[in-house]
């Protein structure tokens, strides 16, 4: 076996001056797990609000937030009471049967989307393929396709979760290539272009999906009037539109959903990450019931969805949103932030090409030059703040809704001293 000191072997990704304590666990986890993930070279064993802790006392300041999974900040005091209160009571009985949490939740959850209507499951792929399931269910019993024919507009550059389905509408090479063959059915158009959606549409189409702003894409947001187009275009031709508010929804965008920045209510919110506060798997497809009423007892199901233990956080979660104070802040300081990495921007030498996103949510392309987004992102990592690369030269910034504006000047300082050079 190697010593503990040796360097990391290069093909790890691994900076050589890793702390021995962290080196000897991530060897461990690369010698033990499926090379599926590629993680920055931290190992965290503790967690607070805004902030990480790894396993030799160092403090990071997370703004990559589990993808919006941890919108309300790591061990939020209110979530973790509500799973402790729920632990000590019953955490699992599948939907064999009905237990006292379930009922509210639906309910609370269906209010909150101006709906009627819940199915819960699990994670964000689970609610994407029940989205897909129930759309094509719909089409054939309420709008009347051909079985067998129904088809879904879906937009380029989308990212709706891994399943072998999903990857198979995928325009990104590397989450689709060698998983076929793939389900039929799905036309692909530009994000962000109506016209070519309009086009798609069909008789046979049963539904639009799409992500209001397309986050593993670089944090995309379509031209001003896109999704009031959708709206239009799929309420005139008698289709569903179906919203992926996984990682946009639940207040990441200075709004409780994304759409409502166009005043846009979709069909059907599909729903996740945030939904569970970043302490358990929370998934739900929301909409009426004259849509989701085509199921029936045998047709659907999920052993751990809308559990006791979820829905009580979930229902902690949809009473903090109510208070309208996470969308708040995530509308006051995202404006702090855009001003912050405009400004960055505008520095004379910066390495910024170009800043997109909404709320506090940012994609920052940097200039390839510095090595991509994982070298900038190590390079962060080393200032104490820590994001993640997609796409090669660009960087994620997500920050917890809760970080305080002194944080995120901390983290905005950091990002100066790897993307702008000194003065003079």
């Amino acid at each position: 076996m190697e010593p503990d000191d040796a360097p990391v072997d290069a093909s790890l990704d691994v900076p050589v001056d890793v702390p021995p304590v962290s080196r000897k666990l991530i060897r461990a986890a690369d010698a033990h797990s499926a090379h599926n993930y590629s993680p920055l070279p931290v190992v965290v064993a503790g967690a607070e609000g805004a902030w990480v802790t790894d396993v030799e006392g160092r403090r990071y300041l997370d703004l990559l937030a589990g993808y919006s999974a941890l919108n309300f900040g790591h061990r939020n005091p209110r979530l973790i009471a509500a799973a402790t209160e729920q632990l000590g009571r019953v955490t699992l009985t599948s939907r064999a049967f009905h237990h006292d949490r379930f009922a509210a939740f639906c309910e609370q959850l269906a209010d909150l989307c101006g709906k009627d209507a819940v199915l819960p499951m699990n994670t964000g792929a689970e609610a994407v393929e029940t989205a897909i399931k129930t759309a094509r269910k719909w089409g054939y019993e309420v709008r009347g396709v051909p079985d067998g024919r129904a088809r879904i507009v879906v937009a380029a550059g989308n990212f709706h979760g891994r399943t072998t389905t999903i990857v198979g509408f995928s325009t990104d090479p590397e989450a689709r290539e060698h998983y076929g063959p793939f389900a039929p059915g799905f036309d692909i158009v530009p994000f962000g272009d109506a016209a070519a959606l309009a086009a798609a549409v069909t008789g046979d189409t049963v539904a639009v999906l799409l992500e209001p702003i397309q986050g593993e894409a670089g944090v995309l947001v379509p031209p001003d009037g896109y999704l009031r187009e959708a709206r239009r275009i799929t309420a005139e031709r008698g289709v569903l539109l179906v919203l992926d508010e996984i990682q946009s929804g639940l207040g990441r965008t200075g709004r409780t959903f994304a759409c409502e920045h166009e005043s846009v209510v979709p069909d059907v919110y599909v729903l996740g990450k945030a939904l569970g506060g970043g302490v358990v798997p929370v998934s739900a497809v929301v909409a009426d019931r004259d849509v989701l009423g085509v199921y029936s007892p045998g047709t659907h199901g999920s052993t751990f969805g809308g559990n006791p233990l979820a829905c009580a956080v979930a229902l902690e979660v949809i009473a903090m949103l109510r208070t309208g104070e996470y969308q708040r802040q995530a509308a006051l300081l995202g404006e702090r932030l855009h001003a912050g990495l405009a400004a960055l921007a505008a520095a004379p030498g910066s390495a910024v090409r170009a800043v997109r996103g909404r709320g506090l949510w940012a994609g920052i392309d940097v200039d390839p030059r510095l090595g991509g987004g994982r070298r900038v992102a190590e390079r962060l990592m080393g200032e104490g703040v820590l994001v993640k690369e997609t796409h090669g030269s660009t960087i994620r910034v997500a920050p917890p809704l809760t970080i305080s504006a002194e944080d995120l000047d901390l983290a905005l300082e950091a990002l100066a001293r790897v993307l702008v050079p000194p003065a003079g």
